[in-house]
């Protein structure tokens, strides 16, 4: 846990109104929530899981010698062997390649008769799918590889139409595909994505890891999720991530705010990208906020500076004028 100590002091000057006082009242609701989102941030970051701990492991029958060789190990940005073909449901063979070039793969290594620990990966993927926003077949596909020569078309075609019933989104056959191949195309998937595994003779089962591995569209290696259950936020990330440019803006923000641990294979929330987005947010209000103040304010002084007649009071009817005065001049005779 992250222990921050934050001592904010704000003074204002409360007395008065106006676009001044509401300015300053913004610029200490936007100090003030910055600080309460730095420290937040800080102490939601999650406790470091150690590097040691492996993902989970079918283990077969085998010694623990061997188990030790089992796992992932990560090939981030390395390019599959695109070249390399397979066998669809159908039947068909198909170059590796022809699975991308549009969107991301969720690639998820399994085979048929695993007794459990495959058929809980793939529905933690398709639960993990069903909570995840864009749909498969428009946003990314799924591609099943069986890493047991054993397995044929038909089994990969009935493994198909139980998981895209079960993910139950209209379209989703077009982005569910379950591949067949021979030792030496296994090998060389196996051996470009790093998943170790190992037959046991005598039960004639498979020791391997379990996990997903989300692949770009141009066939590098993008991300790997440990275990069995996929949290949606991770899975949504690493799409995003390996879109290339072609996330959605909320997850781009996201993006700011997780980070991918490749020891945990999994996102941790860091502080840093929460106060870059929070700290953004609260300046784009500010501005706001004191532009449509600067507006208000010139409105007011537009409306000050026009004159203002002054009425002229009123006196009554205006004087006669003088007119010529005559004088008259009495004699002492009375003439």
């Amino acid at each position: 846990m992250t222990n921050v100590n934050v001592n904010v002091n704000v003074n204002v000057n409360v007395n008065g109104s106006g676009p001044r006082t509401a300015a300053r009242w913004a610029l200490a609701f936007a100090l003030t929530f910055a600080c309460l989102l730095l420290v937040s941030t800080a102490r939601a970051d999650p406790p470091k899981v150690s590097s040691d701990v492996p993902p989970p492991v079918a283990s077969g029958g085998l010694p623990a010698a061997q188990l030790a060789g089992i796992g992932f190990d990560q090939h981030i940005n390395e390019r599959l062997p695109l070249d390399t073909t397979f066998i669809d449901e159908e039947g068909n063979p198909v170059a590796l390649g022809n699975y991308f070039g549009k969107r991301p793969v969720v690639l998820a290594l399994t085979y048929a008769e695993c007794p459990m620990l495959c058929n809980l990966v793939l529905s933690g993927l398709t639960g993990s799918m069903r909570a995840v926003s864009s749909d498969v077949g428009a946003g990314y596909d799924v591609l099943a590889v069986s890493f047991d020569p054993k397995d044929t078309p038909e089994t990969s075609a009935k493994r198909k139409a139980q998981y895209v019933r079960r993910y139950g989104r209209p379209g989703a056959a077009a982005g569910f595909h379950f591949v067949t191949g021979t030792p030496e195309s296994i090998t060389a998937l196996t051996r470009a994505v790093g998943f170790r595994y190992e037959l046991d003779l005598q039960t004639g089962q498979y020791a391997h890891p379990a996990g997903v591995v989300v692949i770009m569209p141009d066939g590098r290696i993008g991300r790997y999720l440990y275990g069995s259950e996929f949290s949606p936020r991770d899975m949504e990330l690493a799409i995003a991530e390996a879109a290339v440019g072609k996330a959605s803006l909320t997850n781009q923000l996201l993006l700011l705010c997780y980070r991918y641990d490749p020891q945990t294979g999994s996102y941790s929330a860091r502080a840093i990208g929460a106060v870059r987005i929070g700290g953004v947010l609260t300046l784009v209000a500010l501005g706001l906020f004191m532009a449509q103040s600067a507006r208000r304010n010139r409105r007011a002084s537009r409306s000050s500076s026009v004159p203002v007649p002054v009425p002229v009071p009123d006196s009554g009817p205006p004087a006669r004028p003088a007119g010529p005065t005559t004088t008259t001049t009495t004699s002492g005779d009375g003439t």
